[in-house]
């Protein structure tokens, strides 16, 4: 829920007028569409690595497949998950020594 900063909520109708204007300033074709908002909002928390199941729940999806189908990810995001493979040491970040061995280095 959005809200004026001297007053009640943001109705859809000024939410979708707010849109208008920000795409005329952008050079953008003017369509209104609200709903770009909720899209760019997943797709940006996809591509910094955010959980889909975290994703899901702050936009308010009943299922996982519809979250799914916003979580594009980036060039950047995909590269970064290749990195993941290239990092030296063992899988879960566990060091292979004991507690003793931790506290003697």
């Amino acid at each position: 829920m959005l809200y004026h900063r001297n007053a009640g909520p943001v109705s859809e109708n000024a939410l979708r007028n707010w849109m208008e204007r920000a795409e005329r300033a952008g050079g953008l074709a003017v369509t209104g569409h609200i709903h770009q908002l909720r899209h760019t909002f997943c797709s940006h928390l996809a591509m910094r690595g955010a959980p889909a199941k975290a994703t899901q729940e702050l936009a308010g999806h009943a299922d996982l497949s519809t979250t799914m189908r916003y979580m594009h990810l980036s060039p950047a995001s995909l590269n970064q998950a290749i990195r993941l493979l290239e990092q030296r040491g063992p899988i879960g970040g566990n060091s292979g020594t004991t507690k003793a061995e931790e506290k003697q280095n």
